[in-house]
């Protein structure tokens, strides 16, 4: 798996049995549900196509089971790109913070990181990922906040500079985290409502989860 051998290689002093059995464990949490479509980034895809390889092999040993799933991926937002180097994909664990938005960045903070967003000397916003790859990203971060598409945007920047360019991009962001962010905090105000959702989910999770559970054992003998 190419997410373990990226993943290995970085933090070769904490290589655990968690990061070894996560793709399985993935599976199980798709497999558990019979999840048809599966939300993912790019670089996910690789654990979908495991889970369907699994699905399918029980499903041809034991008779029908599982639901073959297929990985829902959306074309400008399937792989983000980090800030501070446009050729890796955006992580939450990545060692500079500048390279990932948060969803709780404040909007100063998000400003600030696009500002600072690795680009190029050309000065044109131009949609090109071999050649263009810090561009290409801030386009396809805008292109999935907004709607607008490549062509759209290069239109609206035609002849004008990065600094508009990264200035909009944050705007952008910063204005569709806007509500999620308030949203976000409305709920933390309000632990009864969280704690009743939580509690609810866990239950409906567990139904679910018990019936798949019981046909799988049936299946393969297990009492």
């Amino acid at each position: 798996m190419t997410q373990f051998k990226d993943k290995s290689g970085r933090h070769e002093d904490n290589i655990n049995a968690g990061l070894f059995t996560y793709p399985a464990l993935m599976a199980a949490d798709i497999l558990l549900y019979n999840a048809h479509l599966v939300p993912v980034g790019g670089d996910q895809k690789q654990h979908v196509e495991l889970t369907r390889d699994i699905a399918e092999r029980f499903n041809k040993a034991y008779g029908e089971t599982f639901v073959v799933p297929k990985p829902y991926i959306t074309k400008s937002s399937g792989k983000i790109m980090g800030l501070q180097d446009p050729t890796k994909k955006m992580s939450k664990s990545s060692e500079n913070i500048n390279d990932v938005i948060f969803l709780d960045d404040s909007p100063e903070v998000i400003m600030k990181k696009f500002k600072k967003s690795v680009t190029d000397s050309e000065n044109i916003v131009r949609y090109d990922a071999e050649d263009k790859p810090g561009i290409t990203n801030l386009m396809n971060i805008l292109s999935s906040v907004t709607g607008k598409s490549n062509e759209e945007i290069e239109s609206e920047f035609e002849g004008k500079g990065y600094g508009d360019f990264k200035v909009a991009v944050a705007e952008a962001v910063i204005s569709k985290l806007e509500p999620i962010q308030a949203k976000f905090s409305e709920l933390l105000n309000n632990p009864e409502y969280l704690e009743e959702v939580y509690t609810k989910g866990a239950d409906r999770a567990r139904e679910l989860a018990s019936k798949t559970l019981r046909e799988v054992k049936d299946k393969i003998g297990i009492i």
